[in-house]
């Protein structure tokens, strides 16, 4: 219902992750692939979550008696490594963090790869170097002119972007062990259930505060915070988000439709 919504078209779903098993997190798969499969999808979808996931699904597609008209590949997290690269295109690899809930629980970071550098045609023109040679230079190579001019790809070669990193840390208690597998993240999504003076609850259900999300944000050096997942308790989100500010300054909201650009949180 969100992605109708926030007009995100349905065929831009390569992938769904899904952290662990409780409920707020897995009854809303069911209905989307029965929605994909209304929309004809053909292409494969890919799944990364628990082992039961995939029992689940069946079970549901079996009792309902629903036949997709897409293939899903299913890969069970249980047979990943935390930090194993799990789903990876030209561009973007996807990596499982190491979380702590009351259930096999994994998060995920999105990260792209190291870019190629661009060309500057620009100073390319101004150095006058025949055509032919660009594709030489766009790799990164260094080329001699028939007139004898050593021409360096260092010279004709915008400095590289840097690559953009997405973590997503749902359901967990602190846990300093996802520290090294998220360092220098572009932008953290991390949980926090309840305000700090509710610890003792926090801990009992082996979810986090919003000092500790805010924390682990300082110890892994991410540029932004996001902070969701809040108990129901909590009308008002200002309090909230003061709290995680007063240790990591740079935290926002999650809100449902929000967008973050990652180009803004380098």
């Amino acid at each position: 219902m969100q992605l109708f919504r926030y007009k995100i078209r349905f065929s831009r779903i390569d992938a769904l992750f899904i952290s662990h098993m409780h409920g707020d997190h897995v009854l809303g798969a069911p209905g989307l692939l029965s929605t994909l499969h209304i929309f004809e999808r053909e292409a494969p979808l890919h799944i990364f979550g628990p082992q039961k996931l995939q029992a689940m699904l069946e079970q549901v597609f079996q009792l309902t008696d629903t036949q997709l008209r897409y293939p899903l590949v299913f890969h069970a997290l249980e047979q990943f490594a935390p930090g194993e690269v799990i789903f990876e295109t030209d561009k973007l690899e996807v990596r499982s963090i190491p979380l702590t809930h009351h259930v096999f629980c994994r998060g995920f970071l999105f990260q792209e790869k190291i870019k190629k550098r661009k060309f500057d045609y620009q100073v390319a023109r101004e150095l006058d170097i025949p055509k032919q040679y660009f594709h030489l230079l766009k790799q990164g190579n260094d080329v001699e002119l028939p007139d004898g001019r050593q021409i360096l790809a260092e010279g004709v070669l915008f400095p590289r972007e840097p690559s953009l990193s997405y973590a997503y840390c749902s359901d967990t208690v602190a846990n300093a062990e996802l520290i090294p597998y998220i360092q220098g993240v572009n932008l953290l999504y991390h949980e926090a259930t309840f305000m700090e003076n509710m610890r003792d609850r926090a801990e009992q259900t082996l979810h986090s505060t919003t000092l500790d999300a805010a924390q682990a944000a300082c110890d892994a050096e991410a540029h932004t915070l996001v902070i969701g997942h809040f108990s129901a308790r909590y009308h008002d989100l200002e309090p909230l988000l003061m709290e995680a500010r007063s240790i990591f300054p740079r935290t926002e909201l999650a809100l449902e439709g929000r967008v973050f650009d990652l180009k803004h949180h380098v």
